[in-house]
């Protein structure tokens, strides 16, 4: 082996799972067929772009479409990739239930199909599944709105709080929300925390298609409703795109000035809007899900399936899509507050200073 050869393998090897994974001098593998949801989220567009930047550096050509929350779309999408010569699928649903046909279709055309960041639920033809550890997710939302509510309001009890859920056709929706109660029930049930409109339940509080302005009429109503003689002091929000559509309406009707202090509202995925948020003083905290890592698992899988290996999995257990448990890889989700937005964001160049400006 030559010096360069050397070097190259001991590059390899050093490699983190943020950048991209070294297949060394791979070409020609196939190509990956990668279906987003939309583009209305930055999340979704850094997603793509991570990896179709990891894909074609290990030899894989790609083709990644987005399906702007059009379930039709999306199934037309994966279809046009099998009929193309796809080897591997790897899709983040729009609603992970309407699959099933297609996916069937894949499997019969020796297909492999990895479900990314959203589960495919009620089809067997889903053979792996790459994501964060979502249950996790929601603990550390609560457990950032608790720290603002007794930084922010350390006299009051109870606080007054609200609930909102993501969409009910994604299966993560319902560990968010589940991890976020195992923390804030305990104080619901001891009368530290009130739900004043006594909404609570992914029934009820469930956001269809994680829309903000859903988000805010609903806050709207919230406040109006039930608020008339008494302050709002959080709201658990899973996603940063809700976020903003609370923060919109509880501005609208004078929080964050006079003697309304601006409620605490937690998010999710670090994207650009609501982390300026942060540091103007208004949205307290984000989770931070570093789209670079799960594209480098994501391209480890397809190559492991590429050369008949098996995949690098860490969970065997947690999610049963109806039909089967879908072997999974869970990577871990980082609480972000304004202090962690120069590490975390900036200096790990994941944003750019000017980008956050």
């Amino acid at each position: 082996m030559n010096l360069s050869r050397r070097a190259l393998l001991a590059l390899a090897a050093a490699t983190s799972i943020i950048a991209a994974p070294n297949f060394a001098l791979a070409e020609g593998k196939g190509m990956v067929g990668i279906a987003m949801p939309t583009k209305s989220s930055s999340r979704w567009i850094s997603d793509g772009e991570s990896m179709v930047k990891q894909f074609t550096e290990a030899g894989y050509e790609t083709d990644l479409q987005y399906a702007e929350d059009d379930i039709p779309n999306q199934l037309a999408q994966i279809e046009n990739m099998i009929t193309k010569g796809a080897k591997v699928l790897v899709i983040a649903a729009i609603d992970g239930t309407t699959l099933s046909n297609a996916l069937d279709n894949a499997a019969a055309a020796g297909i492999k199909v990895i479900a990314y960041d959203r589960l495919i639920r009620d089809s067997g033809s889903v053979d792996y599944y790459a994501t964060f550890d979502n249950f996790k997710v929601g603990v550390l939302q609560a457990n950032s709105l608790v720290q603002c509510l007794k930084e922010r309001f350390p006299d009051q009890k109870p606080f007054n709080v609200e609930l909102f859920g993501g969409s009910p056709d994604d299966n993560n929706a319902f560990f968010f929300y589940d991890g976020a109660m195992s923390v804030l029930q305990p104080m619901i049930d001891a009368g530290e925390i009130a739900i004043g409109s006594g909404q609570v339940g992914m029934d009820v509080v469930g956001t269809l298609r994680w829309d903000g302005a859903v988000a805010q009429a609903r806050m709207d109503n919230l406040l109006s409703a039930n608020y008339g003689d008494k302050a709002l002091h959080g709201a658990l929000s899973p996603y940063d795109g809700l976020s903003i559509g609370i923060l919109s309406s509880v501005k609208g009707v004078g929080y964050g000035s006079g003697d309304l202090a601006m409620p605490c509202v937690t998010g999710q995925d670090a994207e650009i809007p609501s982390v300026k948020s942060m540091m103007a003083g208004e949205q307290y905290s984000t989770v931070f899900k570093d789209t670079r890592a799960l594209a480098g698992v994501t391209v480890k899988m397809v190559d492991a399936i590429m050369q008949g290996a098996e995949p690098e999995i860490n969970d065997t257990a947690t999610y049963n899509n109806g039909v089967k448990v879908v072997p999974s890889y869970l990577l871990e989700p980082n609480a972000l507050g304004v202090n962690d937005i120069q590490s975390m964001l900036v200096d790990s160049g994941y944003y750019t200073a000017d980008q956050l400006k």
